[in-house]
């Protein structure tokens, strides 16, 4: 049965981060990035037991605004439902409640998601901007 923690001595940072590093989006980020931004955001893990078999990462100031990132489940678990207990305890966790906004990315998990509450967003105020570097200008030198 998958259990979800944020207890950081249950959490394997170091798997994280070799899952994370190998993503499209966040390819060769170096351990001393993954583990700052850890150590600033709220930390989720996936157990299967007491494997991990997934990861995720929200950047919060626990009262207007969150930013969910990095979510990750191992190849072989996925189809077993991690994500989705994964997203299950993000939304319900007391810290991440009342939010006015809850924002992510995604190339291709969007019905996930969905099932989640979370809506795809149109600027047409052309309110939202951004700056956006490639990981292989900021991760490589």
């Amino acid at each position: 049965m998958i259990s979800v923690t944020t207890d950081p001595g249950r959490i394997d940072l170091a798997l994280a981060h070799r899952w994370i590093a190998a993503t499209y989006w966040a390819t060769g980020i170096p351990w001393e990035w993954f583990e700052r931004a850890c150590a600033h955001s709220l930390v989720f893990a996936a157990l299967d037991g007491e494997v991990q078999v997934g990861f995720a990462r929200v950047v919060t100031d626990q009262a207007t605004f969150a930013w969910l990132t990095d979510v990750f489940v191992a190849e072989p678990e996925r189809g077993r439902g991690v994500a989705s207990r994964l997203l299950g305890a993000i939304i319900a966790d007391p810290r991440l409640r009342g939010l006015r906004r809850f924002v992510l990315a995604t190339a291709d998990a969007h019905p996930l998601y969905e099932r989640f509450g979370f809506e795809r967003l149109g600027d047409t105020a052309g309110r939202l901007m951004g700056i956006t570097r490639s990981a292989d200008d900021l991760y490589r030198g």
